[in-house]
């Protein structure tokens, strides 16, 4: 039986799609997004995370490393990575938890435990399990395991996706989950490339095939004073979205933040580089304009400091 490296659990997820929601984060995405509130899923493979605001200094971790691979110095604690094997025995005799690994292996079995002890929450509210990450479709034979077996469960199934994918592997997915939550990130390929590594047209070709089959889903835009937040932008947006033989012409908006900052120096890597910002009220209201134009009987559904949604 395959096994997935999963860098996340989140119970009681509420905004990962309908109901109240179990959220399992695949590590690995082919995209590299600038804004990424999830830096921790990027790269595939197992990574330490460290938190100097935690560390009080215990040399515990040091002590157990079997590499001699951890040093303290006025900074913190400092890991030699060519000599660190990622063994995690750091992390577990860490007492504060400054020391973390990001990224588990877990058997289907295992995370179908974890799902179905969830059951009762999804029973109640008409919520499922949402497969998220980094990029689920990734691990496309992983995730079709999970989403059979969820179906012989009969529980809802979401996957989260930017949908860079081959189109096959797409709709063999398709087949088996019951809403896809999918992120656009930016209308111009140009610029998508700039924010994210990749162009775009596979993304915008699979969004078309998923509407042309009949497939559920949720069309998610990270909105992005700068990247995506401009009146051309907007409209070519609504104009392909509105032509698409959609039935559900659901759109999220979702505010940029600065969730990612506390996550980008656990890894050392850097945030914002690109200086971006949270979009003015000016620019949600555009958006709803924009989109309420395109989808002609619209209303919002749902706001918070992090997201709009718009439906018709």
């Amino acid at each position: 039986m395959s096994k997935g490296l999963i860098f996340d659990i989140k119970k009681y997820a509420i905004n990962d799609g309908p109901g109240i929601r179990i959220t399992l984060f695949f590590k690995g995405c082919p995209l590299s997004c600038i804004w990424c509130h999830n830096p921790e899923g990027i790269s595939e493979y197992q990574q330490k995370m460290y938190a100097a605001s935690k560390c009080i200094g215990a040399i515990k971790c040091i002590e157990v490393c079997p590499e001699g691979a951890l040093t303290l110095t006025p900074e913190g604690i400092v890991t030699d990575t060519e000599r660190c094997t990622l063994c995690g025995k750091c992390a577990l005799a860490c007492p504060t938890k400054a020391i973390e690994m990001s990224g588990r292996e877990y058997t289907t079995d295992e995370l179908m435990k974890i799902i179905e002890r969830e059951t009762i929450f999804f029973d109640h509210s008409e919520g499922g399990v949402t497969f998220s990450g980094g990029e689920p479709l990734m691990h496309h034979q992983k995730l079709l395991e999970l989403l059979d077996r969820c179906g012989q469960k009969q529980i809802h199934t979401v996957v989260d996706t930017a949908l860079f994918a081959k189109t096959e592997i797409v709709l063999e997915v398709a087949n088996q989950t019951n809403l896809f939550l999918v992120d656009l990130k930016a209308f111009d390929s140009e610029i998508h490339k700039r924010y994210t590594g990749v162009s775009n047209e596979l993304i915008l070709k699979n969004i078309t095939v998923l509407a042309d089959n009949g497939h559920d889903f949720i069309i998610r835009i990270p909105f992005i004073h700068g990247v995506n937040t401009d009146k051309e932008t907007l409209e070519k947006e609504a104009t392909f979205l509105s032509k698409l033989s959609w039935k559900r012409k659901e759109i999220n908006l979702l505010l940029y933040h600065d969730i990612a900052k506390g996550k980008h120096q656990k890894l050392g890597t850097n945030f914002n580089r690109e200086g971006l910002e949270t979009p003015s009220n000016a620019e949600i209201e555009l958006a709803k304009t924009i989109f309420f134009i395109g989808f002609m009987v619209p209303s919002i559904l749902y706001s918070s400091n992090s997201m709009q949604t718009l439906r018709s």
